[in-house]
């Protein structure tokens, strides 16, 4: 069995690389219905420790992961991940 990835989100807060679907800022109307809508239903996780979001992850588990990295910052992680 192969060890799964973990990617920092900031904050000493990691999530599983391979259960990201996507990261998209946090600026759009859909991203902030997505988050409307995964708080309400109880799906989001916060872990921007009380800093401004900058990023939206969205995982395979319906999950929205608000971080206060930005989506670039974010990206460059997983793929420097990928190289090593």
């Amino acid at each position: 069995m192969q060890p799964q990835r973990l990617i920092n989100v900031g904050f000493g807060n990691y999530v599983v690389a391979g259960r990201v679907i996507s990261i998209a800022g946090p600026a759009s109307s859909p991203m902030k219905r997505l988050r409307e809508d995964a708080r309400a239903e109880g799906r989001l996780i916060d872990a921007t420790q009380g800093r401004k979001t900058r990023s939206i992850l969205v995982m395979d588990s319906n999950h929205v992961i608000l971080s206060a990295i930005q989506p670039e910052t974010i990206s460059q992680r997983f793929t420097q991940d990928e190289e090593v």
